[in-house]
């Protein structure tokens, strides 16, 4: 196969190493004629890659049938549990419940990846988790929580190599997660934190994955984790987060009597667009609370920040600024009420993704949130523009704000407040004028059924004076050409002939 050439350069090359090398050695393993290398285990280069794309597939496919394998026998441990202890009805209220798992949970349920030795040892484990007395074990996973798992599992396909490493680094979180029960709420934070980081900068200094991939991987990541981890994480008893939850509530209760106008929130309701969007809007905040994953939750506030924004261009002709932005985020803070807005505020912060918070338009509008609160915590009279007598009876409920008279108002109000005063004082007008239409209308529907009452007494009246003597109806006569001969009694002038023919 090589030319007399090519034979005198490769000997003469082995006489100057001092190695003799025979024509057979240096033929590929294969046999397809080439030179083989000795670093290659004796293949051409052509041969040796595809061996080693061969044997790279094989090892893939080991790796993710393993990888399946594990996740199955994980769902029956489940399952078989949860079959068990079926009969059992958990009748514990939700904070009785957290209570009794952070004293009884004794659950491992992520297990080492890709070795041999930690196969047998999961499925122990699982058998001894599946006897374990915690509450938490028997309750079946969310159909939630298998949805996510499993678009984990198919988007990790596409990242092969680098996928198989995070799904690892994850399942190995996991596991580390669930012997950290005990820890305070911000050391878990501080584990999730480190964790994301060390993701994130594996994917970039030993995979090589680029940066907009690297941004999406940290996202689903990040479902994945906070998925399973919500129920231990969120609102944990171990904080004060449900005792601050309580007292936000209240402080906009106690405020449910702040006007737009005291806000200097540039928005009008009037406009039927305009009060979709500020409905739109209040309806995004509170879905906040049913979302698990922290980049979800964003994007609840997201929505309802954009909502706003259109809210104020449509009302002022103009883009909004700034300064419009935050008072009626308050606004609308204070009209919606979410449920649990201090919990989900500490749980995004304590588990999101570092880099949304600091970066986009989700970390400003999240930033614009917190300080809302913190407004609305902290509101009092001057920052309404009150006096401290009127802002003590408004808030309790002495009495609440009226209306300005049309006359009293100042040269410098503007345009829309006495506009707003003239609608409501038509209004009011509209109202007094229903009320007497509605009196009157009662009133003549007494009359009418008075006068039918009395017009059914004149009539039986004069029936009972004059009673009716219905005579018996008298025998028709029949007609002249009826065939009924006999009957008619006809004069005999009259009676017909009858001839026979």
């Amino acid at each position: 196969p090589f030319s007399s050439s090519t034979r005198r350069k490769m000997n003469l090359k082995s006489e100057r190493r001092g190695i003799h090398v025979d024509q057979s050695e240096l033929l590929c393993k294969k046999g397809c004629g080439y030179y083989g290398n000795p670093a290659w285990q004796g293949f051409c280069s052509k041969c040796w890659r595809e061996e080693y794309h061969k044997a790279r597939q094989k090892q893939i496919q080991e790796d993710w049938e393993l990888a399946e394998r594990l996740q199955r026998e994980e769902e029956e441990a489940y399952a078989s549990s949860q079959s068990t202890q079926g009969a059992q009805s958990l009748t514990f209220s939700k904070f009785e419940e957290k209570k009794t798992n952070e004293k009884t949970r004794k659950v491992t349920t992520v297990k080492k990846f890709f070795t041999a030795s930690s196969r047998a040892g999961a499925k122990k484990a699982e058998i001894q988790e599946a006897k374990a007395p915690s509450p938490s074990i028997h309750r079946q996973a969310s159909i939630e929580t298998d949805r996510v798992s499993k678009e984990f599992i198919e988007f990790i396909r596409t990242y092969q190599k680098p996928g198989q490493d995070i799904y690892k680094q994850c399942k190995l979180f996991l596991d580390t997660m669930s012997h950290k029960r005990d820890l305070s709420i911000e050391e878990q934070s501080e584990c999730a934190q480190d964790f994301y980081q060390n993701v994130a900068d594996r994917l970039q200094t030993r995979w090589k994955v680029p940066p907009e991939k690297v941004e999406k991987a940290m996202d689903e990541v990040e479902k994945y984790i906070m998925t399973r981890q919500y129920k231990y994480v969120f609102c944990p008893e171990t904080t004060d987060d449900e005792k601050k939850d309580l007292a936000v509530q209240k402080r906009i209760r106690a405020l449910h009597w702040v006007t737009p106008q005291m806000l200097c929130v540039p928005v009008s309701e009037e406009i039927p667009e305009v009060s979709d969007m500020v409905v739109k809007a209040i309806t995004d905040i509170i879905e906040m609370d049913s979302k698990r994953v922290p980049r979800d939750k964003l994007a609840c506030i997201t929505k309802c920040s954009k909502h706003i924004f259109n809210a104020i261009k449509i009302t002022k002709n103009e883009p909004a600024s700034a300064d419009d932005f935050l008072p009626t985020l308050i606004y609308i803070v204070l009209k919606g009420n979410p449920p649990r807005l201090q919990s989900n505020i500490q749980y995004i912060t304590r588990f999101c993704n570092p880099s949304r918070l600091m970066t986009g338009e989700d970390g400003y509008y999240f930033t614009n949130l917190c300080c809302a609160v913190a407004f609305i915590e902290k509101l009092d009279a001057q920052s309404l523009n009150l006096s401290q007598e009127d802002f003590d009876r408004f808030m309790t409920g002495q009495t609440s704000p009226k209306k300005q008279e049309s006359d009293s108002f100042s040269p410098d109000v503007c345009l829309g407040v006495k506009q707003m005063c003239k609608s409501l004082d038509l209004l009011s007008q509209l109202n007094e004028r229903q009320e007497r239409i509605v009196s009157e209308a009662k009133k003549l529907e007494k009359d009418l059924i008075d006068w039918t009452d009395g017009i059914t007494k004149e009539v039986e009246d004069v029936v009972e004076k004059y009673p009716l003597e219905i005579k018996p109806k008298s025998q028709a006569l029949a007609a002249i050409d009826s065939e009924n001969v006999e009957n008619d009694k006809l004069p005999p002038p009259l009676q017909p002939q009858v001839y026979a023919g």
